[in-house]
């Protein structure tokens, strides 16, 4: 891909981005066009994005795939990574090298060099003084993201803050609340989801994200309903 092609497609997605500020747009799928957007555009392997739930507690909400999840999930449960530093300074946190990475993320270090990552970059999702989540970036080879891509993060993490904090949530901070907890709702329904269909069609954890995400945009659905039914029992393809 030539850099003046890159940057065309940096350009479609603000503008898909964009388009989800609408009343009815959909967290989940707005997310998971960041993440993916982030891991085709910019010099990383994966990309992982965690939410902040009404109590603060960060959880993951979407990621490119497992192994990115992996690492999300282990960061966690220690408290301790690049991400929950990014999210409680509201700044980026650069890790050019994991293996050489504090003792205090032991954790988090053990997890991403299994995974096979070398380097990790943390963005915040933040809104002037209003920081919701963190947006990890990671890398198979060591050294520092060039400047252009970690602005091209910091961009696209602002405008998905935004689709989250519109003007309309400023004006009802229940109404923020209620948003971000739907967010990490339909992520458990998604994930279960994820578990029936990979059960009953035999499918990788990956490819039955896929069809979920296929069948909610083909019938124009949010993708946490489309979850909510399959668990449910009441859709079946």
């Amino acid at each position: 891909m030539t850099e003046a092609t890159r940057q065309e497609r940096i350009l479609e997605v603000f503008a898909d981005l964009a388009d989800t500020l609408v009343d009815d747009y959909d967290v989940v799928e707005l997310l998971q066009m960041l993440v993916e957007s982030c891991q085709d555009l910019l010099d990383v392997e994966a990309a992982g994005l965690l939410l902040a739930d009404e109590d603060g507690e960060l959880e993951v909400v979407a990621s490119t795939d497992e192994e990115s999840r992996l690492v999300e999930t282990i960061q966690l449960s220690a408290e301790a990574g690049p991400c929950i530093d990014s999210f409680l300074t509201a700044s980026v946190v650069s890790v050019p090298d994991i293996a050489s990475a504090p003792d205090r993320w032991h954790r988090f270090k053990a997890a991403a060099l299994e995974a096979g990552f070398a380097s990790s970059y943390a963005v915040p999702m933040r809104l002037r003084s209003t920081t919701i989540g963190s947006l990890n970036l990671l890398r198979t080879r060591p050294g520092e993201l060039n400047r252009p891509d970690l602005r091209a993060a910091q961009a696209l993490a602002d405008v998905a803050t935004i689709g989250i904090l519109h003007e309309r949530s400023f004006r009802a901070s229940d109404l923020t609340r209620e948003q971000l907890q739907s967010a990490l709702n339909s992520r458990v329904a998604i994930e279960q989801a994820k578990g029936v269909l990979a059960h009953t069609h035999d499918l990788t954890t990956d490819e039955a994200f896929q069809r979920l995400r296929e069948f909610a945009r083909s019938n124009q659905l949010p993708l946490g309903l489309v979850a909510e039914r399959v668990v449910r029992g009441e859709l079946i393809f």
